[in-house]
Parts: C-alpha cells; sequence; structure tokens
C-alpha cells in the first residue's frame, strides 16, 4: 500500500514538472528572439546589456570577495563572550573578580525596560521593523560620508544594532567602506539566525561603553555603582549615549557634552512614546551622578587570592586560547575556603607584630625609585602596581626635597608637603606616607616580614593567609614560596618518633649534654641547650614544654634519625638527610607545611592536602573540579530505604597514629599551660601549640591553636639576619597568633580535644611522671598532678619495686651507651677530640 501511494506522488510530481516546462518553453524562445533582434537591431540595447552584465558580474565578483572569509553566524547560536573569573568566599559571597575588562552577562529579561528603550532611542529606533539595515539611516550616512570626503571628519556610521553586533563580535573597528558592506551583509544573515530579543541580548552584553567596561551592567557598576536594575531614568539615557563616544562622554571635562546628548536621548524617548514628556524633563533636569569611585566587591586578600589564582591558570590556563575554562575568558564561578573576618584578623595581626617588633629602628627605606628622566612621575607612579591598604596610608614619590622641607606627589596628580624627613630621604624615593594635618608625614613599613596561614583541621581548607605586610608592596608570599628554618616548632614530631619507638610522656630522658661521634675528619660534636644549662633527668612532656634540645636530641638518636626523618615526610614537612640538627628545626620549610604538619596532630594523625578552593564551576553553573571527590553511595537515592542514614568517608590519609598524635597534643597543650607559649593562656580556650626560634635568630615561630582551627606565622627578614637576642618565639610570634585568636574566637567552638580510642588517661605526677593515688588534677596550669595519655599498658606501673627496677634499667642502659660511645673512638684510632659547638658549627636551632 506504501509503495503504491509513494508511485502515485512521484508521478503526480513527474506529471506536474513536465506541464510546467510545456508551458515555460514557448515563452522562453519568445524572450530568446526577442533579446536577439534588439541585440542585432539597436547600439543603446546592446550598450545597456553590456553594462548590465559588467555591473552584475562585478557585484558578483565584489560579493564573493567581501563574503569568502566572513564567519559563520550559526555560531552565534552556541556564542560565548569572553567573561572574567567570579571568585567566591566560604560563605558564597564575591571577594574578588580577575579580569582584564569588565564584563557581566546578563539574560534578555535581566534588563529593565527603560534601558532597553533608551538604547533603542539613541541607536536604532527601528530595530524591531527592520530587517537588520535600516534603509533612511543607511541613505543618511552614505550622504553624510559624501559630504565629508576630504574632510578628514568622520562621518556617522547609520549603524542599526544589529550591525553593531556585527562589528563588535566578528568584525575590527576599521574606518572604511568595505567594512560596512561586511557589516551589512553579516547584519542580514544574524537577523535569519537570531531573533530580536537574541540580538539585542548580545548587543547589551557585549557593547563597549567605556573605562573597560563591556555591556550595560558592568558600566552601570562602573559610572553609578548600581546594577542595571537599579537605574534611573537619566542614568539609563546616559548609559545609551556612551556608544556614540564612550572615551570622550566618560571625562569630566566633557560632561556639559554628556548632558546635552543625555537630554536628547531623553526627547526622543518622548517622541517615540517610551515616556510622558513630563518624565523627560524630570530626568533631565538631574545631573548626570556619576560617581568617582565605586564598591569594589574584592576582600583584602591579596596573597590568598594570588595563590588562588595561580593555581586555576595551571589548571585551566590564562586565556580563551587555553581552553573553554580558561581564567581570563571563561566566566568560571570559584567557590574558595577564605573567610574575610578571619583574613582580616590575620593581616591585621600579622602587620601589628611586624610593626612592634621594628618600633624604634627609624626609617626603613624606600619602597622604590623613580627616575625623573624616564617621563612624569605621576605617570610612572599610575602605572607602577605599588599601593598600600593600612589605615590612611599612601604611596607617593618624594618631587622635591630641600633641607628640611620635600613634596610628595601621588598617582592622581595631587601634591602636598611632607614632614618627619630622614636624612636619607631624597626625590624620587617612592615612598608610604600618611596623613599629618594639611600634608603627610614619612611613614616606615617595617623591614622584617613574615608569613600566616590559618587553616581547618579537619578538611585541610585554609581560612585565611597573609604573605607580608601588603600584597601592593610585594607579592612574594612568605606563607608559600619563603623556604625558612622551622626551629623547635619540629619538635613535636621529633616527640611523636619517640612515642612510636617505646618512650611515653612519663619516660625520664637525660636533659644533658649529647656527643656524636662523626668520623675521624670531623671528630666527636656534642650539643647544648638554648642559653647553656641544663642537667638532670626530666620526663618527655617537660622537655617539650621547656622545648629542651639535648632531651630532644637524645629522643631522636635513640628512636632513630632515619624514623625521625620518616617521620617529617609522612607529615609533608620536608625530605632531609638524617642528621642530628634536622631534629633542632635544620632543615627549610614552608608556613604553609608546618601548620598542614600541625593540622595532622590535631586530626588524629589524619592528613588532609591543604587546599584554598573548594569547587570551580563553568559559566553555566556546572560543577568542572572540586577539592572534595569523596563518595557518598546512597545520597542520591528517590526515596529512603529505611537504612542508615548515608555518610561520607573520612579525608586524607593515615600519616600518624591517631593514638599518637593526641599524646603529642596533649603534651604541646602543655607548652600554652606553663611552657614557652603562655602568653595564650589567657585566651582560655583549650589550646596547643609551640614555639620556634633558630639560631641567630634569624625566625621566630609559633605555630598552634584549637580543636576547629590551626594557626602559624613566622617573623624574619627576607634576607635573613639577626633578629636580636631578645627576639623569641614566645615574645614576637605568639603575640600575632594570639590577636588573631582574640579575633576568631567567637567563630569557634572552644571544645577540649578528644582523645582517640585506645588512650588511656592516668594521674602522674606532672615532674616525676610517676603514678598518683591519693589526688586529682585541679584547673591550676602549675599543679603538680596532671592528667597524662598513655597508650594500653604503657602506663607508670603501680609498685614502688616497679620503679626501682625501672630506675636500675635505665642506669644500665646509660653505662652500656657510655661504653658503645667510648668503644666507637677507640676503633677510629682517635685518642683525643676536641669537643665542638655542634649546633653553632651546624647551624643548630633551638
Amino acid at each position: 500500500m506504501a509503495d503504491t501511494t509513494l508511485q502515485s506522488i512521484s508521478y503526480r510530481i513527474r506529471r506536474e514538472a513536465s506541464g510546467f516546462m510545456a508551458w515555460l518553453k514557448p515563452k522562453a524562445e519568445v524572450a530568446t528572439e526577442w533579446f536577439r533582434s534588439n541585440w542585432r537591431e539597436k547600439r543603446w540595447f546592446r550598450w545597456a546589456s553590456s553594462a548590465l552584465g559588467a555591473f552584475l558580474l562585478i557585484f558578483l565578483a565584489g560579493y564573493i570577495v567581501l563574503t569568502r572569509d566572513l564567519p559563520d553566524v550559526e555560531t552565534l547560536r552556541d556564542y560565548e563572550p569572553p567573561l572574567p573569573t567570579v571568585v567566591r568566599g566560604y560563605d558564597g559571597e564575591i571577594v574578588h573578580s580577575y579580569a582584564r575588562d569588565r564584563r557581566v552577562q546578563l539574560q534578555y529579561a535581566d534588563f529593565p525596560e527603560p534601558l532597553i528603550e533608551a538604547f533603542l532611542a539613541a541607536e536604532d529606533k527601528t530595530f524591531f521593523s527592520h530587517g537588520g539595515i535600516d534603509a533612511g539611516g543607511l541613505a543618511g550616512a552614505v550622504i553624510d560620508y559624501v559630504s565629508k570626503m576630504g574632510s578628514g571628519e568622520r562621518a556617522v556610521g547609520g549603524s542599526t544594532i544589529t550591525q553593531q553586533v556585527a562589528k563588535n563580535i566578528f568584525l575590527s573597528k576599521e574606518y572604511s567602506i568595505t567594512r560596512k558592506l561586511r557589516e551589512m551583509i553579516l547584519a542580514r544573515r544574524i537577523e535569519g539566525v537570531l531573533d530580536k530579543q537574541e540580538i539585542l541580548e548580545l548587543y547589551l552584553n557585549e557593547i563597549p561603553l567605556g573605562r573597560r567596561s563591556f555591556g550595560v551592567q558592568a558600566a552601570a557598576r562602573t559610572y553609578f555603582d548600581k546594577d542595571v536594575g537599579d537605574l534611573e531614568l537619566h542614568e539609563a539615557a546616559y548609559l545609551a549615549i556612551l556608544p556614540k563616544a564612550p572615551e570622550t562622554y566618560s571625562r569630566e571635562r566633557n560632561f556639559d557634552q554628556a548632558m546635552e546628548r543625555r537630554n536628547f536621548v531623553l526627547d526622543q524617548m518622548a517622541a517615540n512614546d517610551f515616556i510622558t514628556a513630563a518624565e523627560a524633563s524630570t530626568a533631565k533636569s538631574r545631573p548626570l551622578g556619576i560617581v568617582n569611585s565605586r564598591t569594589l566587591r574584592s576582600a583584602d586578600a591579596g596573597y590568598f587570592l594570588e595563590e588562588v589564582r595561580r593555581q586555576l591558570l595551571d589548571q585551566f590556563g590564562e586565556s580563551a586560547e587555553d581552553g573553554p575554562n580558561s581564567i581570563y575568558a571563561g566566566g568560571l564561578w570559584v567557590r574558595t575556603s577564605l573567610d574575610p573576618d578571619l583574613q582580616a584578623a590575620a593581616r591585621d595581626a600579622l602587620r601589628q607584630g611586624l610593626i612592634r617588633y621594628h618600633a624604634g629602628r627609624g626609617w626603613s627605606g624606600s619602597i622604590a625609585t623613580i627616575n625623573f628622566d624616564d617621563g612624569p612621575w605621576q605617570q610612572q607612579l599610575a602605572s607602577s602596581p605599588l599601593g598600600i591598604n593600612y589605615q590612611d596610608w599612601r604611596v607617593g614619590v618624594v618631587t622635591e626635597r630641600s633641607g628640611s622641607s620635600a613634596t610628595i606627589g601621588f598617582s592622581d596628580g595631587e601634591t602636598f608637603p611632607l614632614s618627619g624627613l630622614p636624612s636619607a630621604l631624597k626625590a624620587g624615593d617612592v615612598i608610604a606616607a600618611k596623613k599629618a594635618g594639611n600634608g603627610y608625614s614619612v611613614g616606615t613599613v617595617p623591614a622584617v616580614s613574615g608569613g600566616f596561614v590559618a587553616q581547618m583541621p579537619t578538611t585541610g581548607r585554609v581560612l585565611a593567609m597573609q604573605g607580608g605586610f601588603d600584597d601592593r608592596l610585594s607579592d612574594f608570599n612568605r606563607a608559600t614560596q619563603a623556604e625558612r628554618q622551622p626551629g623547635s616548632t619540629i619538635k613535636p614530631f621529633v616527640y611523636a618518633t619517640g612515642l612510636e619507638n617505646g618512650f611515653t610522656p612519663a619516660t625520664e630522658v637525660p636533659d644533658q649534654t649529647y656527643c656524636y661521634y662523626q668520623g675521624s675528619r670531623l671528630g666527636e660534636k656534642c650539643f647544648r641547650n638554648s642559653g647553656g644549662g641544663g642537667g638532670g633527668i626530666h620526663t618527655m612532656r617537660w622537655g617539650l614544654e621547656q622545648s629542651r634540645n639535648l632531651m630532644t636530641i637524645h629522643i631522636a638518636m635513640e628512636s632513630g634519625m632515619p624514623k625521625v626523618i620518616e617521620t617529617f615526610k609522612n607529615l609533608d614537612i620536608g625530605s632531609y638527610e638524617p642528621y642530628p640538627a634536622f631534629a633542632l628545626g635544620a632543615g627549610e620549610t614552608t608556613v604553609m607545611k608546618m601548620v598542614n604538619a600541625y593540622s595532622a596532630l590535631a586530626n588524629h594523625g589524619r592528613m588532609n592536602k591543604p587546599t584554598l578552593v573548594d569547587y570551580v564551576q563553568d559559566r553555566r553553573g556546572k560543577v568542572i573540579w572540586r577539592a572534595d571527590n569523596r563518595d557518598c553511595t546512597g545520597c542520591n537515592m528517590a526515596e529512603w530505604d529505611g537504612t542508615a542514614m548515608p555518610r561520607f568517608g573520612l579525608t586524607g590519609v593515615q600519616a600518624m597514629d591517631a593514638r599518637t598524635a593526641y599524646q603529642t597534643v596533649h603534651m604541646l597543650e602543655g607548652v600554652v599551660q606553663r611552657g614557652t607559649g603562655t602568653v595564650l593562656r589567657s585566651l582560655d580556650m583549650p589550646m596547643f601549640g609551640k614555639t620556634g626560634t633558630t639560631t641567630g635568630p634569624t625566625d621566630v615561630w609559633f605555630i598552634g591553636g584549637t580543636s576547629d582551627l590551626i594557626a602559624g606565622a613566622y617573623v624574619g627578614y627576607d634576607t635573613p639576619r639577626n633578629l636580636g637576642g631578645y627576639a623569641q618565639g614566645g615574645t614576637v610570634a605568639a603575640p600575632i597568633i594570639k590577636a588573631f585568636f582574640e579575633k576568631a574566637k567567637p567563630k569557634l567552638r572552644p571544645e577540649p580535644f578528644v582523645a582517640p580510642p585506645g588512650v588511656r588517661m592516668v594521674r602522674v605526677d606532672r615532674l616525676s611522671g610517676k603514678r598518683v593515688f591519693d589526688a586529682w588534677p585541679t584547673d591550676d596550669p602549675k599543679a603538680s598532678v596532671i592528667w597524662e595519655a598513655f597508650k594500653p599498658d604503657t602506663e607508670p606501673p603501680r609498685s614502688t619495686r616497679r620503679d626501682e627496677i625501672e630506675a636500675k634499667r635505665q642506669e644500665i642502659l646509660a653505662i652500656i651507651r657510655r661504653g658503645q660511645q667510648g668503644a666507637a673512638r677507640e676503633n677510629q684510632n682517635v685518642v683525643e677530640t676536641t669537643k665542638e659547638d655542634f649546633v653553632e658549627d651546624q647551624g643548630g636551632i633551638y
């Protein structure tokens, strides 16, 4: 049946086609004969026909030339304009954007009707009725072009909105007839591909409107610090005048011209019945209302945001040529872990610490120097990235210096008298200056610097980062890029290694000189405590609380330096050779790595990779990368199946025994309560931490925190030099951490550290480590009885007899050690060696 139908249709088509041809054939023969007759008999006909043919050939050739390399307008269906990357903080609020131009893409429904009508009145009032080309406007443009030929003046364009879309997206800004013709061809094609609303949406998102703003939303933020939905009528009319001459109408000296053009647009809106005459009159009476500065949606977190930018560049590329999700064109939405409140606390705490240390040391020198022979100082200063965001300080250049008087100039061209002049100050110096009366005085940016990181221990998310005094003065991130010796902040991991190898917090360790035979060439090297002193035997806890070098070396050597180095490597602190000096912090590492290692201690030995980015979405909202890739089986069930709630698995890797990690943290709580970090005790929170001071001292550290927030900081010169003998981790770095936690405290849950399964809490005498049965611990930091954490079967024995046996055992072990050291010296045929100060010789740390 179907075949019969198809045959019937085919026959009907052939029949009708043959009928048409039969009708057409005699008419074609008549026309041909008419043309031949006129061609032979009439000269004017031959000339006219030849001219018409030549015109058609030229037109065809020209059309081919104009269109041979025109882009395919079909691509507009999937057109994706270059968009900046928007960065959000931990709470979803916008904190920054990575952009070379200001662009925001909106949908047609987002544009308010008065704004659309203003652009139609100003640019293309027949937009909804023409097919891409406005004949009247084109004729006027041709006449204007002819009248201005040879004058050097630019003729009016006469372009429709569709033609402007073609030019902005596909063509250059070349001023020529060729470009105009190509523009018209593309406009006709665009009208056949997109509807009017789609064309207008492209136009309002892409039109350049000055001040590096593309599209009406970006321009609304730039000129009025508003979103398009909040614009008033006179403001919408102002934006509509910008396509004609954005760089002219946006300059203050041309505001009279802008006002005149704006009022013309309002009159046109009234003439086209978009608004009433009264509304136009009211709007015309309003000033332009352009703002000189706009609210910046950016947190003062330059070091953090630059670190995020580096990671995104490595992963997604820089520009559109690098892929569809590039940082400067892909329109990415990046959710970070940045907490602006904690970031401000970290910034202020580090700055206060640096200023406090530098106090009384005088002017630290200029930030940079400008050579006046290289051009106007104002342009040089404005083009530099230098700046400062501290109180009312500004960065300027000393334009004149004569004796006790000087003048400072800023990038906006303003100059003021400058006071408080150091003798070394000279013209051309770029300095920080602070407001003083009717002028400015010289400000001192500390020469010393440092780094700061705050991290969540359970997830590895970095909440705050400060890599120096101000990223506008130096973009070197000392939190992630500066390799520094950690000093005694490394010791907890030495003690943790001891806990893994037979030691307990109550184990008694000699606080006595430790000599280490290095071979016949180097001889015997000996360690000492900071400031000398020592002697006796003390508990492991006491040694960590008081940061005793000798006890640390004893623990490291008895546990085995290869094992200590393996602990450092497992916690990603660094990879070092098994030399004893590394047990005292002689190896180099970063603040980020040390804070992450302490986070692992607080997280029961489970280490997470530090992350700044939680996840990344493309311009359509699809998640294309996330830091947390844990699987949650059953989380997307349509209905509850009656079983237990699905739960995510643990994050990170188990880098240390959970019991060992807790024992270490429990001892480090004592550092805050009665050790070298007591400056933090007044915070009245369960806290742990450790100070660190390198030889010299050249760097001072403190790392520690609570169960839900770990922070670390160091202070030191970029080119290491002596900070002064009084500089210690407890006096310089610890107050920085304290200042941070004072502001962070309201956001924290000050809960005690929780012991993992397999830990036994036993009452012991704090100094001797012996078990106590007739007393209980109190809240007094220096109470004689405390709770101590032990692994099963390692707690102190109950009987006095066992104590005596243990003491005898330690005595025998000491005799054996002395014998082994003596035998080693005899085997090397060394009669006598000189004991040297190994710490000073090897860069030892305390």
